[in-house]
């Protein structure tokens, strides 16, 4: 495995990406020297609520929250496809383009992967990609082996260039993110406060302009089309 070809991977329901996420991709980034990270939005989120916003706004502000990042790409490939939006599916279509499971990195908070053993095709999923979690505020990696005795022998701590696995890690990445949800940031929208530095001041301005969350009225999602560039998709789908 070549750095170059190191992909991280973050996806999630993004309603609305927010400040929270983007520490966890750049912790990601920054410890595992990754080439790229690739931001996915779901379709159909299996263990969550529906989205508000649309699938259409939902891309729009991780598109918004990645512009300037170089090696930060937006992607539909997730939007575009009918169904819930399972990881094993995702990890799979990447394997299907080319990449293997050394070479791949789903990033994913540590409160987030404390629910792994309920995600569809677990365990095998473990040997489809490494894993880069990291802490997040009430929830740090240190308690992971023991709140998951079961993966423990699979954790690592130290750099991915120290080490020569034979097969896919969890890698445990003890680094400060922002204490913010997805959740609260809807409901400061709806209450008329100010969501500034929660979200990127783009993806502010998004919200804001659109009127998005300012009636929590789950009636307001429109499953508009996705109209992307072939530059935020996934090795130029169509």
């Amino acid at each position: 495995m070549t750095a170059g070809r190191r992909i991280g991977i973050l996806g999630g329901t993004f309603d609305p990406i927010h400040t929270g996420h983007v520490d966890l991709g750049t912790a990601a980034e920054q410890r595992l020297g990754l080439a790229r990270v690739i931001v996915l939005p779901s379709h159909i989120p299996p263990h969550r609520p529906q989205p508000l916003a649309s699938s259409f706004h939902r891309f729009a502000m991780v598109a918004l929250a990645v512009a300037g990042r170089g090696s930060w790409q937006a992607s539909d490939l997730e939007l575009r496809l009918d169904g819930p939006s399972y990881t094993t599916d995702t990890i799979r279509r990447f394997h299907e383009d080319g990449y293997d499971a050394a070479e791949l990195f789903f990033i994913i908070g540590a409160d987030a992967f404390t629910e792994i053993a309920t995600w569809k095709d677990y365990p095998n999923i473990l040997d489809r990609t490494h894993f880069a979690v990291v802490s997040r505020p009430g929830c740090g990696v240190g308690e992971l082996p023991t709140r998951a005795p079961e993966l423990a022998a699979r954790m690592r701590t130290g750099p991915l260039d120290e080490m020569a696995p034979d097969r896919p890690l969890i890698f445990l990445i003890d680094a400060p993110t922002a204490q913010v949800s997805s959740t609260a940031i809807r409901r400061r929208s709806a209450e008329g406060a100010s969501i500034a530095g929660l979200v990127d001041p783009r993806v502010q301005q998004h919200i804001e302009q659109h009127g998005l969350y300012t009636s929590m009225n789950p009636g307001r999602r429109v499953d508009e089309h996705v109209d992307t560039p072939a530059a935020g998709r996934l090795h130029g789908q169509s």
